[in-house]
């Protein structure tokens, strides 16, 4: 028969307890450790993001834009009357000279009307005319009767000192000699009246010529704008190059001012390349340019900067002086590189995606062993695709420049 031993069952029970308190003090252990550990840097693959190395050195800062050839020399050419298009005789492609006939049109009213000019010039002319052989006549009978005034003039002039001879011989009487004195007075003034009569009449008819070939100028001033409308009819290019457009169709009838068609030359093109209005505020006249026509590069300058913004982008003109690459024609979409300034000795790295000039933003530094942490990086002066290091970064460190927005919870990463 077994008998219970007391000290046995309570030495048990001690056993159990420390047991389970060491087994509980290992569990909470367990749990601080865990609790304290840091969670996983989550793993990101290198081929998925942008990274880029920190350089020392020249740093060219520019801006990039998107715009269009356009020729520098274009001509629209207006309808100077209203008409009717009758005929379009070259389209759209072909090469023009400046007196190459794009299209005629029709006016019967500008038809009319310069008919009615050509008689106005042939009537003003047949009244110059006119008027000349009347005043010819009329200043021949003023001339005759201005010539019989002084024959008589002389005559009278002649008896008067005859009679006065004959006075200091007694030979006439003094009544005779004072008649003969007085009229010979009075014919000599009608003789000066005749005189300044005439030349006043030859003034006259200056002036009433001069009228009347003013009146002929009018006409025919009057028949030559009717001629050069009637002319502008068969409309021109007015230009050497290419009819760009014809905007026009037969039978369409055109309003005065209304575009008929432009001609552009094709051989001298600039560029018009639109620039984001925040950073277009350092650009000056005269920096230079490279157009990428995506069949070559050309260099050129600067020439004009739009004042005003539209849609958010300020436009700019580059005036091309290199060859242009083939198949640089009118409205071809290009991209544009201004050079803004050129740096000497600062360091740089690739422009990130939320990098901004002279502002700090954080980007992820990689380690030697492929772990990214956070650094807080301060920006300078930026360019198209590279941005100045003020502090944060040294000569050689490698970041990532890709958008992390979806790790903005991790402050250290596995790039591998």
């Amino acid at each position: 028969m077994d008998v219970a031993r007391p000290s046995n069952r309570r030495q048990k029970n001690r056993r159990r307890v420390l047991v389970g308190a060491f087994a509980l003090i290992a569990v909470a252990m367990t749990a601080l450790g865990v609790s304290r550990l840091k969670p996983a840097a989550p793993l990101v693959q290198r081929s998925a993001v942008m990274v880029d190395t920190v350089r020392r050195g020249p740093m060219v800062r520019d801006v990039r834009g998107v715009g269009t050839l356009v020729p520098e020399d274009i001509r629209w050419i207006p309808a100077t009357r209203e008409g009717r298009v009758e005929r379009i005789v070259l389209r759209a492609g072909v090469p023009v000279t400046a007196d190459s006939i794009v299209l005629e049109l029709s006016n019967p009213q500008l038809e009319q009307e310069f008919e009615d000019a050509s008689l106005r010039v042939k009537a003003a002319e047949a009244q110059l005319e006119s008027l000349g052989v009347q005043l010819q006549n009329e200043f021949l009978a003023q001339r005759a009767a201005a010539a019989n005034i002084g024959a008589e003039y002389a005559k009278a002039k002649m008896l008067a000192e005859m009679n006065d001879a004959l006075a200091k011989k007694s030979l006439v009487s003094t009544l005779t000699l004072e008649q003969s004195k007085v009229d010979a007075e009075q014919l000599a003034a009608r003789d000066g009246i005749a005189r300044e009569q005439l030349a006043s009449y030859a003034a006259s008819i200056k002036a009433r010529m001069a009228v009347q070939r003013a009146e002929l100028d009018q006409a025919r001033a009057a028949l030559a704008l009717r001629t050069r409308q009637r002319n502008e009819l068969v409309v021109r290019a007015g230009l050497t190059g290419v009819l760009q457009v014809v905007s026009v169709e037969e039978g369409q009838q055109v309003a005065p001012g209304a575009n008929l068609a432009r001609v552009a030359d094709p051989t001298r093109l600039k560029a018009e390349i639109r620039i984001a209005e925040t950073e277009a505020r350092d650009l000056q006249l005269g920096q230079r340019a490279t157009i990428d026509t995506r069949n070559g590069l050309v260099t050129g300058v600067l020439k004009r900067i739009d004042p005003a913004v539209q849609n958010g982008t300020r436009t700019v003109d580059v005036v091309l002086d290199g060859d242009l690459p083939k198949g640089a024609v009118p409205d071809l979409s290009v991209d544009g590189t201004i050079e803004l300034e050129r740096l000497v000795n600062v360091l740089f790295v690739g422009r990130p995606a939320f990098g901004q000039e002279q502002q700090t933003a954080a980007l992820f530094r990689i380690g030697a062993d492929g772990s990214a942490t956070r650094a807080q990086v301060s920006f300078g002066r930026r360019s198209a695709d590279k941005i100045e290091i003020v502090k944060g970064l040294r000569d050689g460190d490698q970041v990532v420049l890709s958008d992390m927005s979806a790790w903005q919870a991790f402050d250290r990463i596995r790039v591998q």
